[in-house]
């Protein structure tokens, strides 16, 4: 096997940049940094029939990933999260065709996996062993436990309310843990400060071009899955958006690679209604999203006040034909306590906000009952056990 990772590419401005050393954003307009590779070289190399026959993690899509050496993959088998359909629910709903892909299976119990295996793996090919980041909770838990697995050294910046859980992940696994008092941008300003004073790689959230490889991965394994033709919409809880992003680069690169052709998901992207930057812009019809103020929601992982990748979050949205739509932390509760009733799912929040989006998206005729959906879960609930009370 070997990557076909050619350059790094600025998403705004267009800037190129070498893949051969540590970029973090474009030096040029700030924004995004996106990994690009050899598709044309790519397609004579590898297959469907090819990728089937490889062990089911993320990593059998190697080629489309941005490690060179294998030997430089820092793994704990995440990826290949099993799509479930959700039969009783689509009962309750009379929808034909409802679907989850539940990522709280996945190492650290989230999605979050995907991507800080995949950027530490690159940091180790590029030397660097000292990182740190800014978390709203499941990311801190992965960088932990993936510096750990290789060997590295990791500081880590959450507020004081994320959850029990990841708190205790992070310091069993002995990073360097600092709480605030804040929300994870001032987390990411603590962050930035003391990785400019020692010398760390900042991995936060699309502030480095690599995360978003391993989430991109989430996109392959749909296509895949569902046999190389993609549903009608995919539901996603929204914070960072590193998730929407990923997926969309995904398609775009199976297209390319000739594995499925041009139809596209109407991507739909659910937050909460105390931090709904995103809902905001998408309604008021600007390219980028203002920061939210007094952000608060049950769900830390949405609790994101501002996004560098918003735009690319808003494109993924509108060129689809999806939409942003928000919730109530009651209907949050409520909604995950359902999903567990009817389907025996202990699902994170975050999903259960997708259920009550899906509820709101068939109500006002964005979404039919007739529809392919596919709803996503990015964590397990057993990591957010003290917002339930019974």
């Amino acid at each position: 096997m070997r990557s076909f990772l050619t350059h790094l590419e600025c998403t705004y401005c267009k800037t190129i940049f070498s893949a051969e050393k540590p970029y973090r954003t474009c030096s040029k307009c700030s924004k995004v940094l996106f990994a690009r590779y050899d598709i044309k070289s790519a397609k004579k190399e590898i297959s469907p029939a090819k990728i089937s026959t490889r062990n089911p993690t993320m990593w059998r899509y190697f080629e489309m990933l941005p490690i060179i050496n294998p030997d430089n993959i820092v793994t704990l088998g995440e990826g290949f999260t099993p799509i479930l359909p959700i039969n009783n629910l689509a009962k309750l709903l009379d929808c034909s065709s409802l679907f989850i892909k539940d990522e709280g299976i996945n190492p650290t119990s989230s999605f979050k996996a995907r991507g800080l295996s995949a950027a530490v793996s690159k940091a180790k090919e590029f030397g660097l062993t000292k990182f740190t980041i800014p978390s709203a909770g499941n990311a801190a838990g992965a960088l932990a436990a993936y510096c750990a697995r290789g060997g590295m050294k990791s500081d880590i910046f959450m507020p004081k309310d994320t959850p029990i859980a990841n708190i205790k992940e992070v310091s069993i696994i002995g990073s360097n843990l600092t709480l605030i008092d804040g929300l994870i941008n001032d987390a990411g300003k603590l962050s930035q400060e003391k990785a400019e004073k020692e010398n760390l790689f900042d991995v936060s959230t699309l502030k480095e071009p690599y995360r978003v490889e391993g989430k991109k991965t989430m996109g392959y394994e749909i296509a895949e899955q569902m046999n190389w033709e993609l549903p009608d919409a995919i539901i996603y809880p929204t914070g960072g958006g590193t998730g929407i992003i990923g997926m969309w680069k995904a398609f775009d690169e199976l297209e390319q690679l000739g594995w499925i052709d041009s139809k596209r998901p109407k991507m739909f992207c659910v937050q909460s209604s105390g931090c709904a930057p995103i809902v905001k812009a998408f309604v008021e019809k600007t390219e980028f999203a203002e920061p939210w103020q007094n952000a608060k929601t049950i769900a830390s992982g949405l609790r994101v006040p501002v996004a560098i990748g918003d735009y690319l979050i808003l494109d993924a949205l509108r060129s689809s034909k999806g939409g942003a739509v928000s919730v109530e932390d009651e209907d949050i509760l409520l909604e995950t306590k359902l999903i567990a009733e009817l389907e025996g799912m202990f699902i994170c929040p975050e999903g259960g906000a997708t259920i009550k989006g899906l509820k709101i998206l068939l109500d006002n005729g964005q979404l039919s009952k007739d529809d392919n959906i596919l709803l996503l879960n990015t964590g397990s609930g057993l990591k957010y056990l003290e917002i339930f009370n019974n």
